[in-house]
C-alpha cells in the first residue's frame, strides 16, 4: 500500500517545519514546494538525512516546480509574505492574496481530489480564496488558526496556574485577528472550568494575550512571526484527515448558516476525518459570546469584500 502524499507549499519557516514535524510523525512522503531556487531541495535533503538518526523512513523532496505533487491526497499552504513589526493580519491582503490564488490554480490542476489547509494570513480570507479559485467542495477546504490560538490560550493559562497544559482543554472561535473569540466558559483544567480557577481580571488579560499572541512574537523575532507552533497545528490537523481521527478541533470553516452565520470562512469547532470537514458543532453561545462571534465573521466578510473591489477574484 502507497503512503499518503502530503504537499507542503512554501518552504520557508512554516513549511519547513511542518515538513519536518511531518516526517519525524511519519505521515506520509513529502514534497516541499518553494519559487526560490535550490532551497526547497536543500532542505529535503537535510530532513531526507535526519531521518537514519530520529527514525523516520519515506520520500522527501524539494522542487521548485508543482508537478511532484500530482496526486497529493493533503495539500498545506504556508507560501505568502510573513508579517513584520507594526503589520496587522490584513496589511499582508493583496499580495498574499495573488500568491494563494496561484498557488492553489496549480495544485488543484495536479491534485483535484485533495485536501487544502492553509496557513498563509490573513488566514480566514486567504482560506476564502483558496475556496473559490479551487472549486473545490467546503468539506476539503479548510484553514488553520483555531488550533493555534486554543494552544497559545492553554499556554498563557498553564502559565498562569503553574499546571500542565495538557491538563487544559481550550477553545477559541472566530476569525483569526484581533477579535478572535476565546470561550472562557468552554475552556477547562482537568474538567474544572477556569472561570472557577482565575480571576476575571486575570482571565480578561490572559484572553487579550491570546488574541495578541501572533503580534508579541513578531515584534520578538523582528523579522518574521511564528513558525513552530503554527506549523505544529497545520501538521495536528493533517493527522486528524490522515488517520481519519474524527478530531474535535477549532477550525476555520465555510458556514452554511452555523450560529447564524451564512456563506463566511470563520473559526468554529469541528470533527475532521479522512473527508476533511466531517461536522460543524453547534455549541450552545451566551448573547455576548455569539455577538464577539459575528463581529468576529463580518469583519473576515469585509476582507473577503475588499478582495473582490481590489479585482483579485
Amino acid at each position: 500500500m502507497s503512503r499518503p502524499k502530503i504537499s507542503v507549499i512554501g518552504a520557508g519557516n512554516v513549511g519547513a517545519s511542518a515538513a519536518l514535524k511531518l516526517a519525524e510523525m511519519e505521515l506520509g512522503d513529502i514534497v516541499l514546494v518553494d519559487i526560490v531556487e535550490g532551497m526547497p531541495q536543500g532542505k529535503a535533503l537535510d530532513l531526507m538525512q535526519q531521518g537514519p538518526i530520529s527514525g523516520y523512513d519515506l520520500n522527501i523532496v524539494g522542487t521548485n516546480t508543482y508537478d511532484q505533487t500530482e496526486g497529493s491526497d493533503v495539500v498545506v499552504i504556508t507560501s505568502g509574505i510573513p508579517r513584520k513589526p507594526g503589520m496587522s493580519r490584513d496589511d499582508l491582503l493583496s499580495t498574499n492574496t495573488k500568491i494563494v490564488k496561484q498557488v492553489t490554480a496549480e495544485v488543484a490542476k495536479r491534485s483535484p481530489h485533495s485536501i487544502l489547509v492553509l496557513v498563509t494570513n490573513p488566514l480566514d480570507a486567504m482560506t476564502y480564496v483558496a475556496y473559490k479559485v479551487s472549486g473545490f467542495p467546503k468539506e476539503r477546504v479548510m484553514g488553520m488558526a483555531g488550533v493555534l490560538d486554543s494552544a497559545r490560550f492553554r499556554t498563557f493559562i498553564a502559565m498562569e496556574l503553574g499546571v500542565s497544559v495538557e491538563n487544559i482543554h481550550a477553545f477559541v472561535l472566530g476569525g483569526h485577528g484581533d477579535d478572535m473569540v476565546p470561550l472562557a466558559r468552554y475552556t477547562t483544567v482537568s474538567g474544572v472550568p477556569i472561570t472557577e480557577l482565575i480571576a476575571k481580571e486575570r482571565l480578561d488579560a490572559i484572553i487579550q494575550r491570546t488574541r495578541d499572541g501572533g503580534a508579541e512574537i513578531v515584534k520578538l523575532l523582528r523579522t518574521g512571526s511564528a513558525f513552530y507552533a503554527p506549523a505544529a497545528s497545520a501538521v495536528e490537523m493533517v493527522e486528524a484527515i490522515l488517520k481519519g481521527k474524527k478530531k474535535i478541533l477549532p477550525c476555520c470553516v465555510l458556514t452554511t448558516g452555523e450560529y447564524g452565520i451564512k456563506d463566511t470562512f470563520v473559526g468554529l469547532p469541528v470533527k475532521l476525518g479522512r473527508n476533511g470537514v466531517e461536522k460543524i458543532l453547534e455549541i450552545k453561545l451566551t448573547d455576548e459570546e455569539a455577538k464577539a462571534l459575528h463581529l468576529s465573521a463580518s469583519h473576515v466578510k469585509e476582507l473577503c469584500d475588499r478582495i473582490h473591489e481590489l479585482g483579485e477574484l
